[in-house]
């Protein structure tokens, strides 16, 4: 999938209360669900606002299940960035129990 790279990944029960969190879901599935204290720059958009990650700290990046997020973190690891894949992604941090917001009124949910 990744050509061989190896992804640095941390499960989502392991990520640190205050790590930069970087979820790139697209906008429907941040608004059902998301973490607290998380960045949202959908996949697609990273080209235009990589400016805006840190590089001065380790960045964490999320997705739904872990597969888009594995490929942000090759390609940020590559441009010189610090990053870890979250394992599972929203799915995985859902079932650990870690907090979420929603955007939609209800209770918080993974789609």
């Amino acid at each position: 999938m990744f050509l061989g790279e190896d992804v640095p990944a941390v499960d989502a029960a392991e990520v640190p209360a205050d790590a930069y969190l970087l979820d790139v879901r697209e906008q429907d599935e941040w608004i059902a669900g998301h973490a607290p204290e998380a960045v949202h720059i959908p996949m697609r958009d990273l080209g235009d606002r990589a400016a805006e990650i840190p590089r001065d700290r380790e960045v964490f990046v999320i997705c739904r299940s872990g597969g888009r997020s594995a490929q942000v973190t090759v390609a940020l690891n590559q441009a010189g960035w610090l990053a870890r894949n979250v394992a599972g992604g929203m799915q995985r941090w859902a079932q650990a129990g870690r907090p979420m917001d929603s955007e939609l009124g209800g209770p918080p949910q993974v789609v």
